[in-house]
């Protein structure tokens, strides 16, 4: 198997999604500003759609909306690893552990932490997961954790447990805990767009006006409104959340790969993969 190559094509599979993400973001804003164009238009007979005084706003408050949205997720997920592991239920392990599995597994993570170079990172585990599965999270490797469940210590043997545990070090080595993090808050801040739309349109119900024609007016405007950054953002998220999931795919397949260079062995991560695919829960966390 020709790792390096495999690593490669990942990596340009992932750079060309990102640049699709980036534009789908951009397209949002880019539709909103149309959907203005064409309402001024309509309102207003002698009005034209390209209206730059009215474009410019709406490209800086959808900006803003979005940036901010991401914003807020971003400062959430800063924690650290250990947030994550710990909402996920999961405990550190024990560096002075006796019990046979665990002090397998911390065995195989200062082996993985030897052979990718990377510091040796806290080790979790979910005792309630009975499902095979395992992650690395955190912003960099100095907060990173590795965490795996009960099952993925009690189901694989120890060459498919390293297989996993390295698979886990390419996503700290390749900073793809950091990317998750960024396409996260993206997503997020899309999803503001149309969490926005639902705000406008709950407020309607508590809109009182007093003259009747102009209300119909007021109302009809942000009812538009409201249905139309509710659906272009939930439109849009949901692009990006595909987006997201190319890209998680192609960072996966990019760990497989530098997991057989970690451990110089296929058979470990393909053995892994098999019990995962024919385990009747899979990888699948009740968390």
């Amino acid at each position: 198997m020709d790792f390096f190559a495999a690593q490669s094509r990942a990596t340009r599979s992932s750079r060309r999604l990102l640049l699709w993400f980036a534009l789908c973001v951009l397209g949002v804003i880019a539709v909103l500003c149309a959907l203005a164009g064409w309402l001024h238009s309509q309102v207003d007979i002698n009005g034209s759609f390209w209206v730059p005084d009215l474009f410019i706003p709406i490209a800086i408050f959808s900006s803003a909306v979005i940036g901010g949205g991401s914003l807020v997720k971003l400062t959430q997920l800063s924690g650290g690893g250990a947030v994550v592991a710990s909402d996920l239920g999961g405990r550190p392990l024990d560096p002075a552990t006796r019990e046979p599995l665990e002090r397998r597994l911390l065995n195989v993570v200062e082996e993985m932490s030897i052979a990718s170079g990377v510091p040796r990172p806290d080790v979790w585990v979910m005792d309630h997961e009975s499902g095979i599965n395992a992650f690395a999270a955190g912003t960099d490797p100095s907060n990173a954790v590795i965490g795996v469940t009960r099952g993925c210590l009690e189901r694989l043997d120890r060459a498919e447990l390293q297989g996993v545990v390295a698979h886990e070090f390419s996503h700290i080595l390749n900073g793809d805990m950091k990317l998750n993090m960024r396409l996260t808050g993206w997503v997020f801040g899309l999803v503001m767009v149309s969490i926005l739309g639902r705000v406008v349109l709950q407020a309607l119900r508590h809109l009182r006006v007093r003259n009747s024609r102009d209300g119909a007016s007021i109302i009809l405007f942000f009812a538009v409104l409201g249905l139309v950054l509710w659906a272009v953002g939930s439109l849009g998220s949901l692009f990006a959340k595909l987006l997201q999931a190319a890209v998680s795919r192609q960072r996966e397949f990019l760990a497989d790969a530098a997991a057989v260079q970690f451990t110089r062995q296929t058979e470990g991560i393909a053995g892994a993969l098999k019990k995962i695919g024919g385990f009747a829960s899979g990888g699948t966390l009740r968390s």
